[in-house]
């Protein structure tokens, strides 16, 4: 932005203690199209959760790692999210994070429960159905919300964002039959007021994608794709640290 010399400077918005780690992924699969870079490989996903162990470090669902930051014992733990349901965390990336000893958090478009991406324009990919998510949450995995229907929460008005994000929520709590406490942006699109509109709706914490909104409901994630090999994943560790200035 282009200040004149009489404007003061405006000091950026605080970054929330200890920016946990968290890494995004969407897909785990080995895909003959991926025109928006949605999928990793089960064995390249399976090298990563290993470069991961051989740190020290444990991949935890977005509940856990929390409650371990605010009671200060989030050392070690990297938060590890998926984002829109896809059908292949069930059956490619759970049994990859059994082996290893981790939880994640799935953030499910809980409007498209047992359809597909129609709200992209990629490849159409199944999501995954109610059993499918009741059986991951019994696993130890933490199911939370992506909305009802992808969309781009700032260019929604105020009663479809209620209606995103509150009957989003009740839907998966139906199904589950436990709390949904946690909400992902679509996209990452976020302003300050979907920010707000997420803590006022009574979930927990947010997760976004960059670091524009640091707050408890506007969470910085690390985009995980099938590229990042060791090097790639230190220097996205390394990048984290510098930006919060905190350890992991």
């Amino acid at each position: 932005m282009n200040r004149t010399a009489v404007t003061p400077a405006i000091a950026p918005a605080p970054a929330p203690a200890a920016m946990p780690y968290v890494l995004m992924y969407h897909s785990v699969e080995d895909a003959a199209e991926d025109p928006h870079l949605l999928a990793v490989p089960p064995a390249m996903f399976a090298r990563q959760m290993r470069w991961l162990a051989q740190r020290g470090l444990r991949g935890v669902g977005m509940a856990e790692l929390l409650r371990a930051r605010d009671a200060g014992t989030a050392r070690g733990l990297v938060g590890l999210t998926f984002d829109d349901g896809y059908a292949d965390f069930a059956t490619a990336a759970l049994p990859i994070l059994q082996d290893f000893g981790f939880t994640a958090t799935v953030f499910m478009v809980a409007g498209r429960i047992g359809g597909d991406n129609a709200w992209d324009d990629g490849p159409r990919k199944p999501l995954m159905t109610a059993g499918q998510l009741r059986g991951v949450a019994d696993a130890g995995m933490e199911v939370a919300s992506h909305g009802l229907a992808h969309l781009s929460l700032p260019e929604t008005g105020t009663e479809e964002l209620a209606r995103e994000l509150h009957e989003s929520r009740s839907l998966l709590e139906r199904i589950l039959d436990r709390p949904v406490t946690g909400f992902a942006y679509p996209y990452g699109h976020i302003g300050d007021r979907e920010v707000a509109a997420v803590a006022a709706a009574g979930y927990d914490y947010g997760c976004a994608i960059w670091g524009s909104h640091p707050s408890r409901h506007a969470l910085a994630r690390t985009y995980i794709g099938d590229r990042d090999g060791g090097l790639r994943l230190r220097a996205k560790l390394l990048r984290h640290r510098l930006r919060w200035r905190v350890r992991v």
